[in-house]
Formats: C-alpha cells, sequence, structure tokens
C-alpha cells in the first residue's frame, strides 16, 4: 500500500512537470512581431504596410501578437535598431544596395513600386517656376528637398539634381513653406494624407501635371539572423498574391489616391536608379504598377 501511494505520488508529480514545461511551449509558439511605432496611430502611411503585414502572417496560419516599439522610430533609426536586433523586427522601407547589405529583404514590393512615383509638393508662389518645364533638363534646373540619409537623394543626384536636404520629412515640408527649394517630391502613397494633416490654411500647393518616376521598391525587411521571420512573411505574401489579396488590398486602398492625383493625366519624367539591387524582382510584371513611361 505503501509503494502503491508512492507510486502515485510520483506519477502526479511527473504529470505537474510535463504541464510545467508544456505551459512556455505554448507561450512560445506565439510569434511577438514588432514594428516601428508611427508618428501618431493615425499615420495614414502606416496603415497600408500593417494590414498587409497582417494579411501575410494570416495566411501562414501561425499565432502571433504584431505591435508597436515602445516609441517612436523614424525609418533610418528604425533600421539602425533592426541591424542590431533592438526594439524592432521588421521594418518596411525602400531598398538599395546598401540596404540589402546589412539587412534581409523580403523581394516582394509591397506597394507595387509606387514609393517611385512622386508628385511635387511646393510654394504657391512657385507655381510659374513650372509653367515651362517641358523636359527633364528642364526640371533639373529646379532643387528638389529630400531627407539626408533617403535613398531618393541619391538617386536624385545620379541624375544630375542639385538636392537640398533636410533630417526629415516634416523639416521638408517646413522648408518648402518658407520658400526654400523649388519642390518636394513626395510618393504618391504618401502626399495625400500629409497635406491633409499639413490642412489647408498653407502656402502648400501640389503641382497638378507633372511627376517623376524611378523603379524601386519597398520591402519588408527583418535581421540577417531572423530566417524564420523571413520565410513567414515571404510565404504569407506569396500565398496572397497567389489568392488574390495581395491585389485586393492594393487596389482598395491605392486606386481611389491614385485616381484623385490624376496620375493618368500627368507628364512623367523616368530617371535611372543606380542604387537598385541586380536581384530587384523587375521582370514579374505581377509585382509592380504599370507607370505611364515618357
Amino acid at each position: 500500500m505503501h509503494s502503491l501511494n508512492l507510486l502515485k505520488k510520483a506519477v502526479t508529480a511527473a504529470i505537474t512537470l510535463c504541464l510545467l514545461a508544456i505551459v512556455p511551449m505554448a507561450d512560445a509558439a506565439t510569434w511577438t512581431i514588432t514594428y516601428p511605432r508611427p508618428i501618431d496611430d493615425s499615420d495614414a502611411r502606416a496603415q497600408y504596410p500593417i494590414a498587409l503585414l497582417k494579411l501575410a502572417l494570416d495566411k501562414t496560419g501561425v499565432n502571433y501578437e504584431l505591435r508597436p516599439s515602445d516609441r517612436i522610430l523614424l525609418t533610418s533609426k528604425a533600421m539602425r535598431q533592426l541591424r542590431e536586433n533592438r526594439e524592432v523586427n521588421v521594418v518596411w522601407s525602400m531598398t538599395d544596395n546598401q540596404r540589402e547589405k546589412e539587412l534581409t529583404p523580403i523581394r516582394i514590393p509591397i506597394a507595387k513600386g509606387l514609393i517611385g512615383f512622386r508628385v511635387f509638393v511646393i510654394n504657391e508662389d512657385k507655381k510659374s517656376k513650372f509653367d515651362n518645364v517641358l523636359s527633364l533638363n528642364d526640371m533639373r534646373k529646379l532643387v528638389p528637398i529630400q531627407g539626408e540619409e533617403w535613398p531618393d537623394t541619391k538617386i536624385l543626384q545620379a541624375n544630375g539634381f542639385n538636392v537640398f536636404t533636410v533630417p526629415e520629412f516634416r523639416a521638408a515640408y517646413d522648408m518648402i513653406k518658407q520658400g526654400k527649394g523649388d519642390f518636394f517630391p513626395r510618393s504618391v502613397m504618401e502626399v495625400s494624407a500629409e497635406l491633409e494633416e499639413e490642412g489647408l490654411v498653407t502656402n502648400l500647393y501640389l503641382e497638378p501635371s507633372m511627376a517623376l518616376y524611378y523603379p524601386t521598391a519597398m520591402y519588408y525587411f527583418v535581421n540577417v539572423n531572423n530566417k524564420t521571420l523571413e520565410n513567414l512573411i515571404h510565404t504569407g505574401l506569396n500565398r496572397a498574391i497567389k489568392d488574390g489579396s495581395f491585389d485586393d488590398l492594393f487596389e482598395s486602398t491605392y486606386s481611389p489616391i491614385l485616381e484623385s492625383l490624376d496620375v493618368s493625366e500627368r507628364k512623367i519624367f523616368t530617371l535611372e536608379n543606380p542604387l537598385l539591387p541586380i536581384e530587384t524582382p523587375l521582370t514579374n510584371s505581377a509585382l509592380w504598377y504599370k507607370v505611364k513611361q515618357q
């Protein structure tokens, strides 16, 4: 009888140990995926990348928690933190050779290349400067404003522009208001929400008839050692492309914006992009928005 009680106690103890071991495993099965916190929760520019990331992760069936970083992280800071495996484990940003050396890109352009489709925010007092812009050579005589660490700055410089640089995008809007530089080339993905945020009572003006285009991609990036997350996002995006849900989200988000910007009526000047990595999947037309070339 004594032996039976000892056996029962031993079995109970073993079961308890097994249950204690299972709990951490269950917790570990939930992926915590942290992205850079935007400037505010209503930041429209972050809504599509977050929605697409959720869509991709949902397609994998993995249990996950998607959450913003504890503090606001602009792109350049977020990329540095991701390199060091701190604060965030996924960032979306425009690609270039340097970023692809330091981080792992998931080479599916999340907005079909719209990040390289640029319209011009200008000061109302400078409208007349654009009246006689008939060619790319004419455009090069004007001074664009861009961020100091943005790939766009190097692209514009490589195409013969004299670029005025600022620390971040809000400073660019301030410079335009003050009459500094001539234009702020802003992606069609971003400009409408930003101008709405700036408000109507400003001297900002969206030039109505022209645009720049250069081939580039906005990707999700992960740390070079995070192969599992890379595979998860890549798998989920491919599944969303295959079942049409990627295109559905893209169209519902950007078709109204592109229509409101009259992109089909604009004269588009095409630039070369010497920063574009050779691995960019330019030959897969399904991944790109077709921009009318000049």
